[in-house]
Parts: C-alpha cells; structure tokens; sequence
C-alpha cells in the first residue's frame, strides 16, 4: 500500500498522524510525508527579513523526527509559511496533482478544512480537489486530521472537528513523542497544545473515548472498497 502524508508546515506530520503513520510502517506499507510550506517566515515582521539559508538547519529536524519513524521518504517544497493564499489556488491544486500522479497513494492523510490556520484549510481543499474521484484514480482513502494549536483554535470560529474514524497507537504514542521531540524548535511548554505533554494526553483522551490507551483521530473525506 502507498500512503502519502500531505501536510502544510514541518511538524504537522507528527502532531496529527505519527502514530498512524508508524503503524504503517510495521505494516510494510510504503509511506511519504510531502511538507508544503517552510513554517519558520511567519516569524520575521516582514518575508524578506527571513534568511532561506536557515532552512537547512530546520531541515534536519524534519529528516531526524521521520526517520525516528522508519520514514526515509519525503519532500520539502519550502513555499511561504502562512502564505499559501498569495499563491493561485489552482497552482497549489497543480502540485497536488503532480504529487498524487508521480507518488500513486492509495491513501492519502492531510488536514482538516475547516481550521484557525489558512495554510492548513487552503492545502486541504486543494488535495481534495487534486484527489477528486475522476475515473482511473487511484486514490481509495483521504483521511482527515486535526493539528493540535490550529484545530481546536478554530472553535472560536463555530467550527469543529468532529471525527469518525479512530486509529489505535497505543502501542506507537511513544515513538510519536520521541518524534515530536526532534521538533525543537517547534515544540512549547504547557500548557500549550503543541507540548510533548498536551500531545501525549490529546492522544490518550481520544484514546479512552474508544476504549484504547492512545488514538489518533480523523474525518473521512472517502473511503472506496
């Protein structure tokens, strides 16, 4: 099975699907991450303060938090962090499509739509737009997730993330916050959501509402059997 983890900054991947991922790999399925944005410019008061050569450096926690996974595949587009809109959507749309054609996934993880972050609701509804059911795709599943300081920030808005589908990781929560760990530079102190601590409880608190130690949860967009 070929599984491709879409997702708008450098940590996403980890907060919203790691665990689901690892359980991917064990199962011998071939996985990819693609990062679309470069998360770090969003920071600087202005775009062109931001040194691109840094991203090297940042890089290296992307490549040293998937390989705690077992994922060796990935790719690291480097567009401008929160400025997904100021590119055309079909462009984004394109570059799904390209993803899609050269990677042939029969499953395809990416984020919820409907979230605080723009990056994170532009990127989705271009891979559910990339990834529409036209005859001969190969795509079978897009799943959904939540992105811990985004998701739940959007509750403000009226909007809210309501999944129906559940992954045990009871027995890959750790690896998913020994992985989050090589995110220093993105990682914050609780009570922050996007803490090794508010993660690991998120975790297990989807996990007692099914009955698990740890869970990862998503929203369907398609499943084709």
């Amino acid at each position: 099975m070929n599984v491709l983890a879409i997702v708008a900054h450098p940590d996403d991947e980890i907060i919203g699907v790691a665990g689901t991922l690892y359980n991917h790999i064990q199962n011998g399925d071939n996985v990819k991450v693609i990062i679309f944005a470069e998360g770090k410019s969003s920071r600087c008061e202005n775009y062109e303060d931001f040194d691109l050569n840094t991203l090297t450096d940042y890089e290296y926690e992307t490549k040293n938090a998937l390989n705690i996974l077992g994922i060796y595949q990935y790719e690291f587009l480097a567009l401008a962090n929160n400025r997904l809109d100021s590119y055309d959507f079909l462009d984004i749309v394109k570059k799904v499509e390209k993803l899609i054609v050269s990677n042939s996934p029969d499953v395809i993880y990416t984020h919820y739509y409907k979230e605080m972050n723009n990056d994170h609701n532009i990127l989705s509804k271009a891979v559910l737009t990339a990834a529409r059911p036209l005859p001969g795709s190969l795509v079978k599943e897009i799943l959904l997730f939540e992105t811990l300081s985004s998701t739940e920030y959007a509750l403000s808005l009226g909007e809210s993330f309501t999944p129906n589908l559940f992954v045990d990781i009871s027995s890959s929560i750790n690896i998913k916050l020994e992985a989050m760990n090589a995110y220093k530079s993105e990682l914050r102190l609780p009570p922050h959501p996007r803490s090794i601590e508010l993660i690991k409880k998120n975790a297990e608190l989807w996990g007692a509402k099914i009955g698990k130690k740890a869970a990862e949860a998503f929203i369907v967009s398609r499943i084709l059997r």
